[in-house]
């Protein structure tokens, strides 16, 4: 057996043959000193895409229905392919992605396709980089159920040279029994602890339920690095279509302004999907400042925005400071 760069492959002297005193049958686990870690020299470990998704790496994106879950999934797993940027967040070398998707229709998953491709200006370095399996063109009749070990070793071709798999969605693709019940989920999670054992990171898509949480067992996230929540913003208008505040409700190793939420909107003109993006301190400032140029007081400011009346009075400072308001 092969073991990745980072295990020792010796037991200790002291712990005797691997062999002595097992179970016939039973696995044969490895350990290592704490000294032996402390003194590995490991590879500094890289990003499918900083800094949400790291190589190796387990994540979650999730939203209530019709928000733009798969509109961020599809742009995201195509600037990985492309070593591109999507939204806030950059691959920095393209990496091959399969996209799973259990739900999409084949036309609107095509239009979609083609809306990213003409809006990019990078490409992929080779057609394999960005593969798609596709539900909706399997014979009918075929289903894929992640939950079964037989359907995941059937992935297997599928996954050579793969270094990032895209699972959109849980509820379409994975059905290992009740969403609540945690021990449901076990053979998805040993599955998942796998490919990324082997070098394989993995992004599923969810559903939100009540509460704004993700739907089912919240043992699901136990084992991810990152959990994205996208939720509509207070003033949403059914109107403007894909627009929507990006969270980040668990990221390990994400810190200062990068860990900060955003809202992102998409504008699909001319056959191309484009994407803006701020930050919501941007928006609540520009908010305040919009507000106080009618001069009305502070509370009324706080009361219209949701905001801390404290936290108005800080933003207008900053503004004065910045010239866009005057005393």
């Amino acid at each position: 057996m092969l073991h990745p760069p980072y295990i020792i492959e010796h037991l200790h002297p002291d712990a005797g043959s691997p062999d002595q005193d097992l179970i016939p049958g039973a696995p044969n686990f490895e350990t290592i000193t704490l000294g032996d870690l402390v003194r590995l020299k490991l590879p500094e470990r890289q990003q499918v895409i900083a800094p949400i998704i790291p190589v190796r790496g387990l994540a979650m994106l999730y939203a209530a229905r019709g928000i733009g879950k798969t509109h961020v999934a599809l742009g995201l797993s195509y600037a990985v392919s492309c070593g591109s940027a999507f939204l806030r967040w950059q691959a920095h070398q393209p990496r091959r992605v399969l996209y799973l998707d259990g739900e999409m229709p084949a036309q609107a998953l095509q239009e979609r396709a083609r809306q990213i491709i003409a809006a990019s200006p990078h490409q992929p370095p080779a057609d394999d980089y960005f593969r798609l399996l596709s539900m909706d063109r399997q014979s009918l009749g075929l289903s894929l159920n992640l939950a079964k070990p037989e359907h995941q070793a059937a992935l297997e071709p599928h996954l050579v040279g793969v270094e990032l798999v895209v699972i959109d969605n849980i509820s379409t693709l994975v059905s290992g029994g009740r969403e609540n019940d945690a021990d449901s989920w076990d053979a998805m999670q040993a599955w998942l602890l796998h490919l990324r054992r082997q070098g394989t990171s993995v992004l599923l898509i969810h559903h939100a339920g009540r509460g704004e949480n993700a739907r089912g067992t919240s043992k699901r996230e136990d084992v991810l690095d990152t959990v994205i929540q996208l939720k509509r913003p207070e003033d949403y208008d059914p109107e403007e279509g894909a627009r929507f505040e990006v969270h980040l409700t668990k990221a390990r190793g994400v810190f200062g302004e990068d860990a900060l939420p955003f809202e992102a909107k998409l504008e699909v003109t001319d056959g191309q999907a484009r994407w803006t993006c701020n930050t919501l301190q941007d928006r609540e400032l520009a908010q305040v400042e919009e507000l106080s140029r009618t001069g009305i007081p502070v509370r009324e400011i706080a009361e219209q925005t949701g905001l801390s009346k404290s936290k108005v009075h800080r933003m207008q400072i900053k503004l004065r400071e910045e010239g866009r308001l005057r005393n």
